[in-house]
Protein backbone atom coordinates (compact mmCIF):
# COMPACT_ATOMS: atom_id res chain seq x y z
CA UNK A 1 0.00 0.00 0.00
CA UNK A 2 1.68 3.16 -1.26
CA UNK A 3 0.37 6.75 -1.02
CA UNK A 4 -0.24 8.27 -4.43
CA UNK A 5 -1.16 11.71 -5.73
CA UNK A 6 -4.15 12.56 -7.93
CA UNK A 7 -5.18 15.60 -9.94
CA UNK A 8 -7.04 16.81 -6.83
CA UNK A 9 -3.70 17.10 -5.00
CA UNK A 10 -2.34 19.61 -7.53
CA UNK A 11 -3.48 23.13 -6.63
CA UNK A 12 -2.56 26.60 -7.81
CA UNK A 13 -0.56 27.03 -4.60
CA UNK A 14 1.40 23.78 -4.77
CA UNK A 15 0.90 20.16 -3.80
CA UNK A 16 -1.89 19.61 -1.26
CA UNK A 17 -1.14 16.55 0.90
CA UNK A 18 -4.17 16.92 3.20
CA UNK A 19 -6.05 14.10 1.43
CA UNK A 20 -3.74 11.43 0.01
CA UNK A 21 -5.11 8.01 -0.98
CA UNK A 22 -3.28 4.66 -0.91
CA UNK A 23 -3.38 1.63 -3.16
CA UNK A 24 -1.36 -1.47 -4.04
CA UNK A 25 1.72 -0.95 -6.21
CA UNK A 26 4.12 -3.65 -7.37
CA UNK A 27 7.82 -3.15 -6.69
CA UNK A 28 8.38 -2.30 -10.36
CA UNK A 29 5.49 0.18 -10.35
CA UNK A 30 6.88 1.90 -7.28
CA UNK A 31 10.22 2.36 -9.00
CA UNK A 32 8.51 3.63 -12.15
CA UNK A 33 6.00 6.02 -10.58
CA UNK A 34 7.79 7.16 -7.42
CA UNK A 35 8.16 10.94 -7.24
CA UNK A 36 11.37 12.77 -6.49
CA UNK A 37 11.80 16.18 -4.97
CA UNK A 38 11.62 18.75 -7.75
CA UNK A 39 9.38 16.72 -10.08
CA UNK A 40 6.76 18.81 -11.85
CA UNK A 41 3.23 17.39 -11.79
CA UNK A 42 0.60 18.58 -14.28
CA UNK A 43 -3.13 17.84 -14.16
CA UNK A 44 -3.54 15.60 -17.23
CA UNK A 45 -7.35 15.79 -17.16
CA UNK A 46 -9.98 18.14 -15.80
CA UNK A 47 -13.66 18.88 -16.17
CA UNK A 48 -12.68 22.55 -16.41
CA UNK A 49 -10.63 23.37 -19.53
CA UNK A 50 -8.99 26.28 -17.72
CA UNK A 51 -7.34 23.82 -15.30
CA UNK A 52 -5.96 21.30 -17.81
CA UNK A 53 -2.18 21.26 -17.39
CA UNK A 54 -2.26 23.00 -14.00
CA UNK A 55 1.31 22.50 -12.64
CA UNK A 56 2.88 22.17 -9.20
CA UNK A 57 6.35 21.15 -7.98
CA UNK A 58 6.69 18.12 -5.70
CA UNK A 59 8.71 19.29 -2.70
CA UNK A 60 7.85 16.66 -0.10
CA UNK A 61 11.40 15.39 -0.01
CA UNK A 62 10.64 11.97 1.44
CA UNK A 63 10.19 10.38 -2.02
CA UNK A 64 7.36 8.19 -0.72
CA UNK A 65 4.55 9.18 -3.07
CA UNK A 66 3.66 7.71 -6.45
CA UNK A 67 1.28 9.36 -8.93
CA UNK A 68 -1.91 8.38 -10.72
CA UNK A 69 -2.60 8.50 -14.47
CA UNK A 70 -4.60 11.74 -14.06
CA UNK A 71 -1.22 13.43 -13.64
CA UNK A 72 1.77 13.88 -15.94
CA UNK A 73 5.23 13.95 -14.36
CA UNK A 74 7.99 16.05 -15.87
CA UNK A 75 11.46 15.30 -14.50
CA UNK A 76 14.18 17.68 -15.55
CA UNK A 77 17.48 19.00 -14.26
CA UNK A 78 17.50 21.48 -11.42
CA UNK A 79 18.84 24.08 -13.85
CA UNK A 80 15.61 24.34 -15.83
CA UNK A 81 13.09 22.78 -13.45
CA UNK A 82 11.65 25.93 -11.88
CA UNK A 83 11.69 27.69 -15.24
CA UNK A 84 9.66 24.86 -16.80
CA UNK A 85 7.12 25.09 -13.97
CA UNK A 86 6.69 28.82 -14.54
CA UNK A 87 6.41 28.26 -18.30
CA UNK A 88 3.66 25.66 -17.79
CA UNK A 89 1.86 28.01 -15.42
CA UNK A 90 1.91 30.71 -18.08
CA UNK A 91 0.54 28.30 -20.70
CA UNK A 92 -2.36 27.29 -18.44
CA UNK A 93 -3.34 30.84 -17.52
CA UNK A 94 -3.22 31.98 -21.14
CA UNK A 95 -5.40 29.03 -22.20
CA UNK A 96 -2.79 27.33 -24.39
CA UNK A 97 -3.17 23.87 -22.84
CA UNK A 98 -6.97 24.24 -23.07
CA UNK A 99 -6.69 24.70 -26.85
CA UNK A 100 -4.61 21.52 -27.15
CA UNK A 101 -6.66 19.34 -24.76
CA UNK A 102 -9.16 16.88 -26.21
CA UNK A 103 -12.26 15.17 -24.91
CA UNK A 104 -15.95 15.67 -24.23
CA UNK A 105 -16.86 16.59 -20.65
CA UNK A 106 -13.42 15.71 -19.27
CA UNK A 107 -10.58 17.41 -21.15
CA UNK A 108 -7.29 15.47 -21.53
CA UNK A 109 -3.85 16.90 -22.30
CA UNK A 110 -1.84 13.69 -22.75
CA UNK A 111 1.85 12.97 -22.14
CA UNK A 112 2.60 12.82 -25.87
CA UNK A 113 1.21 16.32 -26.41
CA UNK A 114 3.26 17.62 -23.50
CA UNK A 115 6.42 15.90 -24.76
CA UNK A 116 6.09 17.80 -28.04
CA UNK A 117 5.36 21.09 -26.27
CA UNK A 118 7.60 23.92 -27.45
CA UNK A 119 9.44 25.93 -24.79
CA UNK A 120 11.17 29.25 -25.37
CA UNK A 121 14.39 28.55 -23.46
CA UNK A 122 16.65 31.48 -22.48
CA UNK A 123 20.21 31.24 -21.13
CA UNK A 124 20.59 29.64 -17.66
CA UNK A 125 21.42 32.88 -15.92
CA UNK A 126 18.40 34.60 -17.42
CA UNK A 127 16.21 31.65 -16.41
CA UNK A 128 17.28 32.14 -12.81
CA UNK A 129 16.58 35.87 -12.92
CA UNK A 130 13.17 35.28 -14.51
CA UNK A 131 12.20 32.74 -11.85
CA UNK A 132 13.36 34.98 -9.01
CA UNK A 133 11.41 37.94 -10.42
CA UNK A 134 8.32 35.78 -10.92
CA UNK A 135 8.57 34.46 -7.35
CA UNK A 136 8.60 38.04 -6.07
CA UNK A 137 5.72 39.29 -8.23
CA UNK A 138 3.54 36.20 -7.95
CA UNK A 139 4.05 35.87 -4.20
CA UNK A 140 2.80 39.42 -3.71
CA UNK A 141 -0.15 38.76 -6.00
CA UNK A 142 -0.94 35.53 -4.13
CA UNK A 143 -0.85 37.41 -0.83
CA UNK A 144 -3.18 40.06 -2.25
CA UNK A 145 -5.64 37.43 -3.53
CA UNK A 146 -5.53 35.58 -0.20
CA UNK A 147 -6.33 38.82 1.60
CA UNK A 148 -9.21 39.54 -0.78
CA UNK A 149 -10.56 36.00 -0.36
CA UNK A 150 -10.49 36.43 3.42
CA UNK A 151 -12.49 39.62 2.93
CA UNK A 152 -14.98 37.67 0.79
CA UNK A 153 -15.37 35.07 3.54
CA UNK A 154 -15.96 37.77 6.17
CA UNK A 155 -18.55 39.48 3.98
CA UNK A 156 -20.35 36.16 3.50
CA UNK A 157 -20.31 35.57 7.26
CA UNK A 158 -21.57 39.10 7.91
CA UNK A 159 -24.43 38.62 5.42
CA UNK A 160 -25.42 35.40 7.19
CA UNK A 161 -25.29 37.09 10.60
CA UNK A 162 -27.52 39.96 9.39
CA UNK A 163 -30.15 37.52 8.08
CA UNK A 164 -30.00 35.41 11.25
CA UNK A 165 -30.45 38.47 13.45
CA UNK A 166 -33.33 39.67 11.23
CA UNK A 167 -35.39 36.47 11.48
CA UNK A 168 -34.71 36.14 15.21
CA UNK A 169 -35.93 39.65 16.05
CA UNK A 170 -32.53 41.06 16.99
CA UNK A 171 -31.89 43.44 14.11
CA UNK A 172 -34.35 46.23 14.91
CA UNK A 173 -36.37 47.11 18.05
CA UNK A 174 -39.48 44.92 18.25
CA UNK A 175 -42.91 46.42 17.75
CA UNK A 176 -43.87 45.41 21.29
CA UNK A 177 -40.96 47.37 22.78
CA UNK A 178 -41.66 50.45 20.64
CA UNK A 179 -45.40 50.35 21.44
CA UNK A 180 -44.72 50.29 25.19
CA UNK A 181 -42.21 53.13 24.92
CA UNK A 182 -44.65 55.19 22.85
CA UNK A 183 -47.65 54.13 24.99
CA UNK A 184 -49.72 52.86 22.09
CA UNK A 185 -51.33 49.64 20.90
CA UNK A 186 -50.04 47.41 18.09
CA UNK A 187 -51.30 44.41 16.15
CA UNK A 188 -49.47 41.21 17.21
CA UNK A 189 -48.86 38.39 14.76
CA UNK A 190 -51.71 36.33 16.29
CA UNK A 191 -54.24 38.87 15.03
CA UNK A 192 -52.45 39.18 11.69
CA UNK A 193 -52.53 35.40 11.13
CA UNK A 194 -56.19 35.17 12.14
CA UNK A 195 -57.00 37.67 9.40
CA UNK A 196 -54.90 35.73 6.88
CA UNK A 197 -56.61 32.43 7.75
CA UNK A 198 -60.02 34.03 7.34
CA UNK A 199 -58.98 35.32 3.92
CA UNK A 200 -57.57 31.89 3.04
CA UNK A 201 -60.88 30.19 3.72
CA UNK A 202 -62.82 32.91 1.90
CA UNK A 203 -60.70 32.45 -1.24
CA UNK A 204 -61.18 28.67 -1.13
CA UNK A 205 -64.96 29.01 -0.79
CA UNK A 206 -65.13 31.42 -3.74
CA UNK A 207 -63.03 29.09 -5.93
CA UNK A 208 -64.95 25.98 -4.88
CA UNK A 209 -68.34 27.59 -5.40
CA UNK A 210 -67.27 28.78 -8.85
CA UNK A 211 -66.10 25.27 -9.71
CA UNK A 212 -69.39 23.70 -8.60
CA UNK A 213 -71.46 26.20 -10.57
CA UNK A 214 -69.43 25.60 -13.74
CA UNK A 215 -70.06 21.88 -13.28
CA UNK A 216 -73.82 22.53 -12.96
CA UNK A 217 -73.87 21.59 -9.28
CA UNK A 218 -75.20 24.69 -7.56
CA UNK A 219 -75.24 23.80 -3.83
CA UNK A 220 -78.55 24.05 -1.90
CA UNK A 221 -76.89 24.17 1.54
CA UNK A 222 -73.45 24.72 3.13
CA UNK A 223 -72.40 21.07 3.37
CA UNK A 224 -69.87 21.65 0.60
CA UNK A 225 -67.94 24.02 2.88
CA UNK A 226 -67.00 21.07 5.10
CA UNK A 227 -64.59 19.90 2.41
CA UNK A 228 -62.29 22.78 3.33
CA UNK A 229 -58.91 21.50 4.55
CA UNK A 230 -57.51 23.40 7.49
CA UNK A 231 -53.85 24.40 7.01
CA UNK A 232 -51.01 22.46 8.59
CA UNK A 233 -49.95 23.92 11.93
CA UNK A 234 -46.40 24.05 13.32
CA UNK A 235 -45.10 21.75 16.04
CA UNK A 236 -43.49 24.30 18.35
CA UNK A 237 -42.13 21.86 20.94
CA UNK A 238 -38.61 21.98 19.48
CA UNK A 239 -38.73 25.52 18.06
CA UNK A 240 -36.98 28.42 19.80
CA UNK A 241 -38.95 31.01 21.71
CA UNK A 242 -39.90 34.06 19.65
CA UNK A 243 -39.88 37.75 20.64
CA UNK A 244 -43.02 39.24 22.11
CA UNK A 245 -45.69 39.80 19.47
CA UNK A 246 -44.28 37.19 17.06
CA UNK A 247 -45.87 33.85 16.15
CA UNK A 248 -44.75 30.61 14.50
CA UNK A 249 -46.76 29.73 11.40
CA UNK A 250 -46.39 27.18 8.61
CA UNK A 251 -46.06 28.22 4.98
CA UNK A 252 -49.42 26.49 4.44
CA UNK A 253 -51.10 28.97 6.80
CA UNK A 254 -50.19 32.11 4.85
CA UNK A 255 -49.35 30.88 1.33
CA UNK A 256 -50.53 28.68 -1.53
CA UNK A 257 -47.85 26.16 -2.53
CA UNK A 258 -47.77 25.03 -6.14
CA UNK A 259 -45.55 22.55 -8.00
CA UNK A 260 -44.43 23.23 -11.57
CA UNK A 261 -44.57 21.58 -14.98
CA UNK A 262 -42.71 18.29 -15.52
CA UNK A 263 -40.46 18.02 -18.56
CA UNK A 264 -40.83 15.21 -21.07
CA UNK A 265 -44.41 14.26 -20.19
CA UNK A 266 -46.49 12.47 -22.79
CA UNK A 267 -48.81 14.69 -24.77
CA UNK A 268 -51.90 14.00 -26.85
CA UNK A 269 -51.52 14.92 -30.54
CA UNK A 270 -54.71 16.96 -30.16
CA UNK A 271 -53.25 19.25 -27.50
CA UNK A 272 -52.34 22.73 -28.68
CA UNK A 273 -48.97 23.60 -27.16
CA UNK A 274 -47.32 26.98 -26.76
CA UNK A 275 -43.64 27.69 -26.18
CA UNK A 276 -43.00 29.69 -22.99
CA UNK A 277 -39.96 30.49 -20.80
CA UNK A 278 -39.67 28.56 -17.55
CA UNK A 279 -37.49 28.63 -14.43
CA UNK A 280 -35.22 25.72 -13.53
CA UNK A 281 -33.26 24.97 -10.35
CA UNK A 282 -30.22 26.65 -11.93
CA UNK A 283 -32.18 29.91 -12.25
CA UNK A 284 -33.25 29.99 -8.60
CA UNK A 285 -30.19 30.78 -6.49
CA UNK A 286 -29.93 31.54 -2.78
CA UNK A 287 -31.03 35.14 -2.44
CA UNK A 288 -31.15 36.02 -6.14
CA UNK A 289 -32.32 34.82 -9.56
CA UNK A 290 -29.83 33.92 -12.28
CA UNK A 291 -31.65 34.70 -15.53
CA UNK A 292 -28.57 34.62 -17.78
CA UNK A 293 -29.93 31.45 -19.44
CA UNK A 294 -33.69 30.93 -19.37
CA UNK A 295 -34.91 27.95 -21.40
CA UNK A 296 -38.34 27.38 -22.92
CA UNK A 297 -40.86 24.56 -22.64
CA UNK A 298 -44.07 23.53 -24.42
CA UNK A 299 -47.25 23.90 -22.35
CA UNK A 300 -51.00 24.21 -22.87
CA UNK A 301 -52.81 27.52 -22.39
CA UNK A 302 -54.44 26.10 -19.24
CA UNK A 303 -51.06 25.11 -17.79
CA UNK A 304 -49.61 28.54 -18.56
CA UNK A 305 -52.55 30.26 -16.84
CA UNK A 306 -52.20 28.00 -13.81
CA UNK A 307 -48.41 28.23 -13.48
CA UNK A 308 -47.75 31.79 -14.65
CA UNK A 309 -45.50 33.50 -12.09
CA UNK A 310 -46.64 36.74 -10.50
CA UNK A 311 -44.58 39.47 -8.79
CA UNK A 312 -44.19 38.60 -5.12
CA UNK A 313 -44.19 34.81 -5.60
CA UNK A 314 -41.65 33.15 -3.32
CA UNK A 315 -39.64 30.40 -5.07
CA UNK A 316 -38.12 27.34 -3.36
CA UNK A 317 -36.00 24.65 -5.01
CA UNK A 318 -37.18 21.08 -4.55
CA UNK A 319 -33.62 19.78 -4.40
CA UNK A 320 -30.64 18.49 -6.33
CA UNK A 321 -27.40 18.64 -4.37
CA UNK A 322 -28.05 18.89 -0.64
CA UNK A 323 -27.03 22.55 -0.52
CA UNK A 324 -29.81 23.38 -3.03
CA UNK A 325 -32.65 22.22 -0.74
CA UNK A 326 -35.10 25.08 -0.19
CA UNK A 327 -32.83 27.56 -1.95
CA UNK A 328 -34.78 30.44 -3.44
CA UNK A 329 -35.76 34.04 -3.97
CA UNK A 330 -38.60 36.32 -5.07
CA UNK A 331 -40.09 36.61 -8.54
CA UNK A 332 -40.47 40.26 -9.56
CA UNK A 333 -41.97 39.87 -13.03
CA UNK A 334 -38.63 39.97 -14.84
CA UNK A 335 -39.96 37.94 -17.82
CA UNK A 336 -43.48 37.97 -19.22
CA UNK A 337 -45.46 34.72 -19.40
CA UNK A 338 -42.86 32.79 -17.37
CA UNK A 339 -43.78 29.52 -15.63
CA UNK A 340 -41.75 27.13 -13.45
CA UNK A 341 -40.53 23.54 -13.66
CA UNK A 342 -41.69 20.85 -11.23
CA UNK A 343 -38.34 21.04 -9.37
CA UNK A 344 -39.17 24.60 -8.35
CA UNK A 345 -42.03 25.28 -5.91
CA UNK A 346 -44.00 28.53 -5.99
CA UNK A 347 -45.50 30.02 -2.84
CA UNK A 348 -48.11 32.71 -3.47
CA UNK A 349 -48.79 34.62 -0.26
CA UNK A 350 -52.33 35.25 0.95
CA UNK A 351 -52.80 39.00 1.15
CA UNK A 352 -50.06 41.51 1.87
CA UNK A 353 -49.55 41.04 5.62
CA UNK A 354 -46.51 38.77 5.20
CA UNK A 355 -43.43 40.21 3.46
CA UNK A 356 -42.10 37.85 0.70
CA UNK A 357 -38.47 38.86 1.30
CA UNK A 358 -38.73 38.02 4.99
CA UNK A 359 -40.04 34.54 4.16
CA UNK A 360 -37.29 33.92 1.60
CA UNK A 361 -34.54 35.23 3.90
CA UNK A 362 -35.72 32.83 6.59
CA UNK A 363 -35.73 29.91 4.13
CA UNK A 364 -32.20 30.80 2.99
CA UNK A 365 -30.80 31.16 6.51
CA UNK A 366 -32.26 29.55 9.63
CA UNK A 367 -34.75 27.53 7.60
CA UNK A 368 -31.96 25.55 5.94
CA UNK A 369 -31.72 23.31 9.00
CA UNK A 370 -35.36 22.28 8.55
CA UNK A 371 -34.78 21.39 4.89
CA UNK A 372 -31.62 19.43 5.71
CA UNK A 373 -33.44 17.46 8.44
CA UNK A 374 -36.60 16.81 6.43
CA UNK A 375 -35.11 16.31 2.97
CA UNK A 376 -34.99 12.85 1.45
CA UNK A 377 -31.43 11.81 0.58
CA UNK A 378 -30.57 9.34 -2.19
CA UNK A 379 -27.13 8.40 -3.50
CA UNK A 380 -26.58 11.59 -5.46
CA UNK A 381 -29.64 13.77 -4.82
CA UNK A 382 -31.65 15.30 -2.00
CA UNK A 383 -35.24 16.54 -2.25
CA UNK A 384 -38.21 17.90 -0.34
CA UNK A 385 -41.85 17.37 -1.23
CA UNK A 386 -44.77 19.78 -1.26
CA UNK A 387 -46.08 18.67 2.14
CA UNK A 388 -42.69 19.30 3.73
CA UNK A 389 -42.54 22.80 2.24
CA UNK A 390 -46.08 23.52 3.44
CA UNK A 391 -44.99 22.42 6.92
CA UNK A 392 -41.96 24.74 7.06
CA UNK A 393 -42.30 26.73 10.30
CA UNK A 394 -41.68 30.45 9.75
CA UNK A 395 -41.49 33.11 12.48
CA UNK A 396 -43.99 35.87 11.70
CA UNK A 397 -43.46 39.33 13.23
CA UNK A 398 -46.10 42.08 13.35
CA UNK A 399 -46.64 43.67 9.92
CA UNK A 400 -45.04 47.03 10.76
CA UNK A 401 -42.02 45.29 12.28
CA UNK A 402 -41.59 43.22 9.12
CA UNK A 403 -41.37 46.44 7.12
CA UNK A 404 -38.68 47.87 9.40
CA UNK A 405 -36.72 44.60 9.30
CA UNK A 406 -36.83 44.52 5.49
CA UNK A 407 -35.64 48.13 5.22
CA UNK A 408 -32.73 47.51 7.61
CA UNK A 409 -31.65 44.30 5.89
CA UNK A 410 -31.84 45.93 2.46
CA UNK A 411 -29.70 48.85 3.66
CA UNK A 412 -27.02 46.59 5.12
CA UNK A 413 -26.93 44.08 2.29
CA UNK A 414 -26.72 46.83 -0.33
CA UNK A 415 -23.46 47.96 1.30
CA UNK A 416 -22.24 44.35 1.41
CA UNK A 417 -23.08 43.89 -2.28
CA UNK A 418 -21.08 46.99 -3.22
CA UNK A 419 -18.04 45.77 -1.31
CA UNK A 420 -18.37 42.23 -2.74
CA UNK A 421 -18.45 43.68 -6.25
CA UNK A 422 -15.31 45.71 -5.52
CA UNK A 423 -13.48 42.73 -4.01
CA UNK A 424 -14.45 40.48 -6.93
CA UNK A 425 -13.18 43.13 -9.36
CA UNK A 426 -9.86 43.32 -7.50
CA UNK A 427 -9.45 39.52 -7.58
CA UNK A 428 -10.02 39.53 -11.34
CA UNK A 429 -7.52 42.37 -11.66
CA UNK A 430 -4.93 40.27 -9.79
CA UNK A 431 -5.56 37.41 -12.20
CA UNK A 432 -5.01 39.70 -15.19
CA UNK A 433 -1.81 41.03 -13.62
CA UNK A 434 -0.59 37.46 -13.08
CA UNK A 435 -1.22 36.66 -16.73
CA UNK A 436 0.54 39.85 -17.82
CA UNK A 437 3.61 39.20 -15.64
CA UNK A 438 3.96 35.64 -16.97
CA UNK A 439 3.51 36.86 -20.53
CA UNK A 440 6.22 39.50 -20.11
CA UNK A 441 8.54 36.96 -18.48
CA UNK A 442 8.54 34.64 -21.50
CA UNK A 443 8.78 37.47 -24.00
CA UNK A 444 12.08 38.57 -22.46
CA UNK A 445 10.56 41.78 -21.03
CA UNK A 446 10.64 41.09 -17.29
CA UNK A 447 14.40 40.98 -16.57
CA UNK A 448 17.59 42.21 -18.20
CA UNK A 449 19.67 40.01 -20.49
CA UNK A 450 23.39 39.48 -19.79
CA UNK A 451 25.92 38.73 -22.59
CA UNK A 452 27.97 36.62 -20.15
CA UNK A 453 25.14 34.10 -19.60
CA UNK A 454 25.69 30.58 -20.91
CA UNK A 455 23.77 30.33 -24.19
CA UNK A 456 20.69 28.10 -24.30
CA UNK A 457 22.27 26.10 -27.17
CA UNK A 458 25.20 25.17 -24.91
CA UNK A 459 22.81 24.12 -22.12
CA UNK A 460 20.75 21.95 -24.48
CA UNK A 461 23.85 20.27 -25.91
CA UNK A 462 25.06 19.40 -22.37
CA UNK A 463 21.62 18.03 -21.39
CA UNK A 464 21.48 15.95 -24.57
CA UNK A 465 24.90 14.46 -23.84
CA UNK A 466 23.98 13.68 -20.23
CA UNK A 467 20.74 12.02 -21.34
CA UNK A 468 22.53 9.86 -23.94
CA UNK A 469 25.11 8.77 -21.38
CA UNK A 470 22.38 7.72 -18.95
CA UNK A 471 20.73 5.23 -21.38
CA UNK A 472 21.75 1.60 -20.54
CA UNK A 473 23.69 -0.41 -23.13
CA UNK A 474 23.20 -4.19 -23.63
CA UNK A 475 26.21 -6.55 -23.53
CA UNK A 476 24.96 -8.48 -26.53
CA UNK A 477 25.22 -5.87 -29.24
CA UNK A 478 26.28 -2.66 -27.57
CA UNK A 479 23.06 -0.92 -28.64
CA UNK A 480 20.81 0.98 -26.30
CA UNK A 481 17.99 -1.15 -24.94
CA UNK A 482 14.63 -0.17 -26.54
CA UNK A 483 12.41 1.84 -24.25
CA UNK A 484 15.03 2.45 -21.60
CA UNK A 485 14.94 6.19 -22.19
Amino acid sequence: MVPYLRAANVTWRGIDLSDVKKMDFSVLEVETYRLRTGDILLAEASGSPSEVGKPAIYVEGSDTHCFQNTLIRVRSTSEVNRFLHAHFLRDVLLGRFAKTARGVGIQHLGADALSAWEIALPPVGEQERIVEALDSYLTRLDDAVASLERAQAKLKAYRASVLKAAVEGRLVPTEAVLARAEKRDYEPADVLLARILKERRHRWEEAELDRLKKAGKTPKDDKWTKKYEEPLTPDTTTLPQLPEGWRWATVDMFGDVKGGLAKGQKRSPKERLLEVPYLRVANVQRGYLDLSEVKTILATAEEITELRLQPGDVLFNEGGDRDKLGRGWIWSGEIAECIHQNHVFRVRLTGSDVEPRFVSWYGNSSGQRYFFDEGKQTTNLASINMTQLKSLPVPVPPSSEQARIVDEVEDRLSVVDEVVTSVTHDIQRCLRLRQAVLKWAFEGKLVDQEPSDEAAETLLARLKAERAAAVPVTKANGRRRKGAA
